[in-house]
């Protein structure tokens, strides 16, 4: 990807997003479709896409504010969003616990029931501990992920902006792998035996946040990176390309042929299942999504030349959390209604889907109209000189003649300023 443009968003990025919010609610929707169109291009979900994508836009969307104006407003920015989708999250909350409870539980929908086991055991605790980004139900466990990642995002950038990401993505990538054997639970366990959690670990959430972190950082790393008008373009040595190509096409055969599940739970390899898995990003399912990523980033740029603008994928993406938001309200909203059934008629699928996919439009136009009153900044990055080089965003702060030397300040101490050419 070249670096980014002068304007404030980017259509290519908002379309993909639009693309994954779709395949999102198909996948949540009880339909005929859920099976068929979930994980449709391999062993990768539309959630893998969506967070991977969001966090690019975090890093490049943010990390043009600490270019422009300083590193404190882009650390009120990504806590104004952090707060933002706090407040989302909380809202789903209670209409989960107060609507679709009421409607779920005296009708005795399964599909609910099922969905509130914990709550209906305990419903002051899970409302705490749901207010406490603690309990998770299903559904509602992917918000709380980007509110702690959008509080630590700030933190993470300020260190690659002065030591580089190589030492982040390095860290990263082991805390990843350490949650390949069983992080989570030991960090759990830690925090139990000091503060007693009164919600179990199995209500914590489906997604190992030790885990996806991996999958945020590498996106707010390509983002951040694409504000430096001298950054070079990604590029990737043919014989990756030609790789990329061979695993997507077996994976994706693979699963069309197999099912979503690679290997048969009775059969004899049922083992190498969780490397697959989606809940902890297994190490087969992240060679799979880097080679979906390899090949968007080597055929996107020219796919988008040839290709239409798809205006209403973009419109969609533009208001992905209010969309996504109205995704999950649409999926309970069904599930209280017509329960977790998959074997409907097709007409009523489609017409279902149809009904669907016009609310959450609606919901993105009516977003991006309120938000034209606080529009975001659009100021293009200082033009370079041909062959000027953006001084880096940390330096050290020039000496001061007329100033005494002090151990805070003195000419012995390197002190960390935003760069003044912005």
């Amino acid at each position: 990807m070249p670096p980014a443009p002068a304007s404030a968003r980017s259509w290519e990025i908002d379309a993909a997003r639009g693309l994954m919010l779709l395949l999102m609610t198909v996948t949540h929707l009880p339909t005929r479709l859920t099976s068929p169109l979930g994980q449709p291009f391999g062993y990768v979900s539309a959630a893998e896409g969506f967070v991977l994508l969001s966090a690019y836009m975090a890093g490049m969307v943010y990390g043009r504010v600490a270019w422009r104006k300083s590193v404190a407003e882009m650390h009120h920015a990504f806590w104004r969003r952090a707060l933002k989708i706090y407040a989302c999250h909380a809202a789903l909350l209670l209409f989960l616990f107060t609507v679709i409870a009421f409607i779920g539980i005296r009708i005795e929908q399964p599909a609910v029931v099922d969905l509130l086991n914990f709550y209906v055991k305990q419903p002051f605790t899970a409302l705490a501990g749901g207010l406490l980004l603690l309990y998770e139900p299903p559904l509602l466990d992917i918000l709380p992920l980007y509110v702690l990642f959008m509080l630590a995002s700030p933190w993470v950038m300020v260190i690659a902006f002065v030591w580089g990401w190589r030492p982040v993505m390095a860290v990263s990538g082991l805390v990843w792998l350490l949650a390949q054997f069983g992080l989570s639970r030991a960090v759990y366990d830690a925090a139990h035996a000091i503060v007693p959690l009164p919600v179990p670990f199995n209500e914590t959430g489906a997604f190992v946040m030790w885990s996806w972190q991996f999958l945020w950082m590498l996106g707010l790393w390509m983002g951040a990176t694409r504000n430096d008008p001298n950054a070079p373009a990604f590029a990737f040595p043919r014989w990756s390309v030609l790789l990329a190509i061979a695993l997507a096409l077996f994976l994706m055969g693979w699963r069309h042929l197999v099912g979503q599940i690679p290997f048969h739970p009775d059969g004899p390899y049922a083992a190498f299942n969780p490397w697959f898995d989606k809940w902890a990003l297994g190490p087969l399912r992240m060679l799979n999504l880097f080679a979906l990523v390899v090949l968007a980033i080597h055929y996107g740029p020219r796919l988008a030349a040839r290709m239409p603008r798809q205006r209403w994928l973009e419109t969609l993406g533009s208001a992905s959390l209010p969309v996504f938001c109205a995704h999950l309200v649409l999926v309970l909203v069904v599930l209280v209604g017509l329960g977790a059934k998959y074997d409907r008629p097709w007409v009523q699928d489609i017409a279902l889907l149809a009904a669907s996919f016009g609310v959450l439009y609606a919901v993105a136009r009516a977003t991006l109209w309120l938000e034209r009153h606080h529009p975001e900044d659009t100021t293009p990055p200082a033009v370079l000189a041909p062959g000027q080089k953006r001084p880096p965003m940390y330096a050290p702060a020039p000496p001061k003649a007329q100033a005494p030397s002090s151990p805070q300040t003195g000419p012995g101490k390197r002190r960390l300023t935003l760069s003044a050419r912005r």
